[in-house]
Protein backbone atom coordinates (compact mmCIF):
# COMPACT_ATOMS: atom_id res chain seq x y z
CA UNK A 1 0.00 0.00 0.00
CA UNK A 2 2.88 2.51 0.74
CA UNK A 3 4.67 1.67 -2.54
CA UNK A 4 1.38 2.54 -4.33
CA UNK A 5 1.55 6.09 -4.36
CA UNK A 6 5.05 6.28 -5.63
CA UNK A 7 3.68 3.94 -8.72
CA UNK A 8 0.88 6.48 -9.52
CA UNK A 9 2.90 9.35 -9.25
CA UNK A 10 4.58 9.32 -12.72
CA UNK A 11 1.44 9.17 -14.09
CA UNK A 12 -0.56 11.68 -12.13
CA UNK A 13 2.23 13.79 -13.09
CA UNK A 14 1.55 12.82 -17.09
CA UNK A 15 -2.25 13.13 -16.85
CA UNK A 16 -1.56 16.11 -15.20
CA UNK A 17 0.29 17.33 -18.09
CA UNK A 18 -2.14 16.00 -21.03
CA UNK A 19 -4.50 18.17 -19.20
CA UNK A 20 -2.42 21.41 -19.94
CA UNK A 21 -1.75 20.71 -23.07
CA UNK A 22 -5.41 19.40 -24.08
CA UNK A 23 -6.60 23.01 -22.56
CA UNK A 24 -3.78 24.98 -24.33
CA UNK A 25 -4.48 23.45 -27.59
CA UNK A 26 -8.63 23.42 -27.43
CA UNK A 27 -10.02 26.40 -28.96
CA UNK A 28 -13.97 26.98 -29.58
CA UNK A 29 -14.25 29.87 -31.96
CA UNK A 30 -17.68 31.77 -31.37
CA UNK A 31 -20.77 32.93 -34.05
CA UNK A 32 -19.56 35.74 -36.25
CA UNK A 33 -15.90 35.10 -35.49
CA UNK A 34 -12.89 33.93 -36.98
CA UNK A 35 -9.25 33.05 -35.89
CA UNK A 36 -6.02 32.75 -36.90
CA UNK A 37 -2.79 30.70 -35.64
CA UNK A 38 0.10 32.76 -34.22
CA UNK A 39 3.31 30.66 -34.75
CA UNK A 40 5.80 31.05 -32.03
CA UNK A 41 8.49 29.00 -33.26
CA UNK A 42 7.54 30.01 -36.75
CA UNK A 43 7.16 33.43 -38.62
CA UNK A 44 4.23 34.72 -36.35
CA UNK A 45 0.66 35.21 -37.65
CA UNK A 46 -0.06 32.24 -40.59
CA UNK A 47 -1.61 34.26 -43.24
CA UNK A 48 -2.85 31.37 -44.73
CA UNK A 49 -5.94 29.82 -43.65
CA UNK A 50 -8.80 31.63 -41.59
CA UNK A 51 -10.62 28.90 -38.78
CA UNK A 52 -14.36 29.26 -38.68
CA UNK A 53 -16.57 28.87 -36.03
CA UNK A 54 -16.28 25.78 -33.89
CA UNK A 55 -13.93 23.65 -32.25
CA UNK A 56 -10.07 23.60 -33.33
CA UNK A 57 -7.14 22.08 -31.81
CA UNK A 58 -3.51 23.71 -32.35
CA UNK A 59 -0.20 23.05 -31.23
CA UNK A 60 0.15 24.06 -27.30
CA UNK A 61 3.20 26.43 -28.52
CA UNK A 62 1.00 28.35 -30.86
CA UNK A 63 -2.08 30.65 -29.96
CA UNK A 64 -5.41 31.30 -32.23
CA UNK A 65 -5.97 34.92 -31.90
CA UNK A 66 -10.05 35.44 -32.66
CA UNK A 67 -11.82 38.61 -33.61
CA UNK A 68 -15.09 38.93 -35.36
CA UNK A 69 -15.68 38.57 -38.78
CA UNK A 70 -19.18 39.76 -39.26
CA UNK A 71 -20.81 43.11 -40.18
CA UNK A 72 -20.17 45.50 -36.79
CA UNK A 73 -20.46 49.13 -36.35
CA UNK A 74 -18.43 51.75 -34.63
CA UNK A 75 -19.82 55.27 -33.63
CA UNK A 76 -17.81 58.61 -33.34
CA UNK A 77 -17.83 62.54 -32.38
CA UNK A 78 -15.84 64.21 -34.51
CA UNK A 79 -14.52 68.17 -34.58
CA UNK A 80 -14.45 69.31 -38.42
CA UNK A 81 -14.61 72.66 -40.08
CA UNK A 82 -16.84 73.44 -42.74
CA UNK A 83 -15.79 75.19 -46.16
CA UNK A 84 -16.23 78.65 -44.17
CA UNK A 85 -13.97 77.84 -40.82
CA UNK A 86 -16.50 77.75 -39.03
CA UNK A 87 -15.95 74.12 -36.30
CA UNK A 88 -18.54 71.83 -36.48
CA UNK A 89 -19.67 68.65 -34.56
CA UNK A 90 -20.89 65.51 -36.34
CA UNK A 91 -21.96 62.48 -34.75
CA UNK A 92 -21.57 59.05 -37.28
CA UNK A 93 -21.40 55.67 -37.53
CA UNK A 94 -19.45 53.16 -39.19
CA UNK A 95 -20.56 50.06 -40.35
CA UNK A 96 -17.72 47.44 -41.56
CA UNK A 97 -16.54 44.00 -41.52
CA UNK A 98 -12.85 42.62 -42.27
CA UNK A 99 -12.22 40.26 -45.30
CA UNK A 100 -12.87 37.15 -43.99
CA UNK A 101 -10.02 35.55 -46.29
CA UNK A 102 -7.42 38.22 -45.41
CA UNK A 103 -7.91 38.20 -41.63
CA UNK A 104 -4.71 36.48 -41.10
CA UNK A 105 -3.29 39.69 -43.52
CA UNK A 106 -5.46 42.19 -41.78
CA UNK A 107 -3.95 41.38 -38.47
CA UNK A 108 -0.09 41.42 -39.49
CA UNK A 109 -0.20 44.51 -40.81
CA UNK A 110 -2.15 46.55 -38.64
CA UNK A 111 -2.71 44.60 -35.77
CA UNK A 112 -5.03 43.15 -33.76
CA UNK A 113 -6.50 46.78 -32.73
CA UNK A 114 -7.16 47.52 -36.48
CA UNK A 115 -9.58 49.83 -36.06
CA UNK A 116 -7.99 52.15 -33.75
CA UNK A 117 -4.82 52.00 -35.64
CA UNK A 118 -6.44 51.55 -39.72
CA UNK A 119 -10.38 52.51 -39.52
CA UNK A 120 -10.68 55.47 -37.00
CA UNK A 121 -8.04 57.75 -39.08
CA UNK A 122 -9.34 56.83 -42.33
CA UNK A 123 -13.20 57.97 -41.30
CA UNK A 124 -11.26 61.32 -39.48
CA UNK A 125 -9.77 61.78 -43.09
CA UNK A 126 -12.45 61.38 -45.05
CA UNK A 127 -15.21 63.23 -42.80
CA UNK A 128 -12.56 66.50 -42.77
CA UNK A 129 -12.61 66.28 -46.68
CA UNK A 130 -16.06 65.73 -47.42
CA UNK A 131 -17.66 68.28 -44.85
CA UNK A 132 -14.80 70.84 -45.56
CA UNK A 133 -16.64 71.26 -48.76
CA UNK A 134 -19.93 72.21 -47.44
CA UNK A 135 -21.72 75.47 -45.95
CA UNK A 136 -22.94 74.98 -42.56
CA UNK A 137 -26.54 75.49 -44.09
CA UNK A 138 -26.26 72.84 -46.03
CA UNK A 139 -24.87 70.46 -43.21
CA UNK A 140 -27.91 71.13 -41.08
CA UNK A 141 -30.45 70.61 -43.97
CA UNK A 142 -30.05 69.07 -47.47
CA UNK A 143 -27.48 67.62 -47.84
CA UNK A 144 -26.87 65.01 -45.46
CA UNK A 145 -27.79 62.25 -47.61
CA UNK A 146 -25.21 63.13 -50.29
CA UNK A 147 -22.46 63.76 -47.29
CA UNK A 148 -22.84 59.95 -45.99
CA UNK A 149 -22.73 59.02 -49.29
CA UNK A 150 -19.38 60.96 -50.20
CA UNK A 151 -17.40 60.19 -46.75
CA UNK A 152 -18.49 56.19 -47.83
CA UNK A 153 -16.77 56.68 -51.12
CA UNK A 154 -13.51 58.42 -49.23
CA UNK A 155 -13.04 55.89 -46.60
CA UNK A 156 -13.22 53.25 -49.17
CA UNK A 157 -10.83 54.56 -51.21
CA UNK A 158 -8.44 55.02 -48.65
CA UNK A 159 -9.09 51.70 -47.38
CA UNK A 160 -8.52 49.83 -50.77
CA UNK A 161 -6.60 46.95 -50.65
CA UNK A 162 -6.60 47.50 -46.55
CA UNK A 163 -8.31 44.40 -46.04
CA UNK A 164 -10.71 46.22 -43.95
CA UNK A 165 -14.63 47.05 -45.77
CA UNK A 166 -16.72 49.73 -44.81
CA UNK A 167 -20.30 48.58 -45.83
CA UNK A 168 -22.52 52.10 -44.62
CA UNK A 169 -21.36 55.56 -43.35
CA UNK A 170 -24.90 57.26 -41.25
CA UNK A 171 -24.45 61.36 -40.08
CA UNK A 172 -26.62 61.12 -37.39
CA UNK A 173 -26.30 64.73 -35.81
CA UNK A 174 -24.40 67.71 -37.13
CA UNK A 175 -24.07 70.52 -34.31
CA UNK A 176 -23.40 73.75 -35.17
CA UNK A 177 -22.62 76.71 -32.54
CA UNK A 178 -26.31 78.14 -31.30
CA UNK A 179 -25.62 81.25 -32.79
CA UNK A 180 -25.16 79.93 -36.36
CA UNK A 181 -27.67 77.01 -35.80
CA UNK A 182 -30.70 79.60 -34.91
CA UNK A 183 -29.76 82.39 -37.66
CA UNK A 184 -30.28 79.38 -40.17
CA UNK A 185 -33.56 78.29 -38.13
CA UNK A 186 -34.87 81.75 -38.61
CA UNK A 187 -33.57 82.17 -42.66
CA UNK A 188 -35.40 78.28 -43.35
CA UNK A 189 -38.67 79.71 -41.78
CA UNK A 190 -38.57 82.96 -43.43
CA UNK A 191 -38.06 80.92 -46.95
CA UNK A 192 -40.97 78.40 -45.78
CA UNK A 193 -42.91 81.53 -45.40
CA UNK A 194 -42.20 83.06 -48.34
CA UNK A 195 -43.01 80.17 -50.38
CA UNK A 196 -46.72 79.63 -48.88
CA UNK A 197 -47.49 83.14 -49.30
CA UNK A 198 -46.34 82.54 -53.28
CA UNK A 199 -48.49 79.62 -53.03
CA UNK A 200 -51.84 81.95 -51.78
CA UNK A 201 -51.10 83.82 -54.92
CA UNK A 202 -50.42 81.67 -57.65
CA UNK A 203 -53.83 80.07 -56.32
CA UNK A 204 -55.74 83.32 -55.98
CA UNK A 205 -54.31 84.29 -59.85
CA UNK A 206 -55.52 80.77 -60.77
CA UNK A 207 -59.26 81.64 -59.32
CA UNK A 208 -59.01 84.97 -60.99
CA UNK A 209 -58.15 83.88 -64.11
CA UNK A 210 -60.76 81.09 -63.86
CA UNK A 211 -63.71 83.66 -62.90
CA UNK A 212 -62.59 85.90 -65.83
CA UNK A 213 -62.57 83.09 -68.76
CA UNK A 214 -65.97 82.04 -66.93
CA UNK A 215 -67.23 85.52 -67.77
CA UNK A 216 -65.71 86.11 -71.27
CA UNK A 217 -67.70 82.86 -72.58
CA UNK A 218 -70.93 84.07 -71.20
CA UNK A 219 -70.18 87.14 -72.48
CA UNK A 220 -69.37 85.91 -76.22
CA UNK A 221 -72.04 82.89 -76.07
CA UNK A 222 -74.76 86.20 -75.60
CA UNK A 223 -73.31 88.33 -78.25
CA UNK A 224 -73.55 85.17 -80.45
CA UNK A 225 -77.35 84.84 -79.50
CA UNK A 226 -78.15 88.24 -80.02
CA UNK A 227 -76.28 87.80 -83.87
CA UNK A 228 -78.53 84.81 -84.22
CA UNK A 229 -81.77 86.44 -83.18
CA UNK A 230 -82.93 88.32 -86.13
CA UNK A 231 -86.51 90.02 -86.75
CA UNK A 232 -87.85 87.34 -88.92
CA UNK A 233 -86.59 84.54 -85.87
CA UNK A 234 -88.44 86.72 -83.37
CA UNK A 235 -91.78 86.86 -85.57
CA UNK A 236 -91.94 83.23 -86.41
CA UNK A 237 -90.89 82.91 -82.24
CA UNK A 238 -94.13 85.06 -81.83
CA UNK A 239 -95.82 83.29 -83.91
CA UNK A 240 -95.34 79.72 -82.17
CA UNK A 241 -96.41 81.17 -79.29
CA UNK A 242 -99.87 82.39 -80.23
CA UNK A 243 -100.44 79.17 -81.91
CA UNK A 244 -99.58 77.40 -78.37
CA UNK A 245 -101.94 79.87 -76.31
CA UNK A 246 -104.75 79.64 -78.87
CA UNK A 247 -104.96 76.09 -77.85
CA UNK A 248 -105.18 76.64 -74.50
CA UNK A 249 -108.64 74.88 -72.75
CA UNK A 250 -108.75 78.74 -71.02
CA UNK A 251 -111.51 80.57 -72.66
CA UNK A 252 -110.29 84.05 -74.25
CA UNK A 253 -110.49 86.43 -77.36
CA UNK A 254 -108.12 85.58 -80.12
CA UNK A 255 -108.07 89.57 -82.14
CA UNK A 256 -107.07 88.99 -85.34
CA UNK A 257 -104.81 92.32 -86.11
CA UNK A 258 -101.09 93.12 -84.68
CA UNK A 259 -99.64 95.02 -82.37
CA UNK A 260 -96.12 97.12 -83.19
CA UNK A 261 -94.33 94.10 -83.45
CA UNK A 262 -96.67 92.73 -86.30
CA UNK A 263 -97.84 90.21 -84.10
CA UNK A 264 -101.24 88.91 -83.24
CA UNK A 265 -102.85 90.53 -79.94
CA UNK A 266 -104.90 87.98 -77.56
CA UNK A 267 -107.20 88.85 -75.08
CA UNK A 268 -108.40 86.81 -72.30
CA UNK A 269 -111.09 86.97 -69.35
CA UNK A 270 -108.00 85.21 -67.24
Amino acid sequence: MDKLPKVAFPFIVIGVILLIIISKSAVTIGPGEGGVIFERLGDGINTDKTYGEGFHVVAPWNDMIIRKVRQQSISDRMNVLSVNGLEVKVNGTIWYEPEYNNLGKLIKTKGEDYERELLDPAVNAAARSVVGRYTPEQLYSSKRDVIEQEILDEVTKLLSGQYLNVKRVLVEDVQLPPTIKNAIERKLKQEQESLEYEFRLVTADKEAQKVRIEAQGKADANRILSASLTDKILQDKGIEATVKLSESPNSKVIVIGSGDSGMPIILGNQ
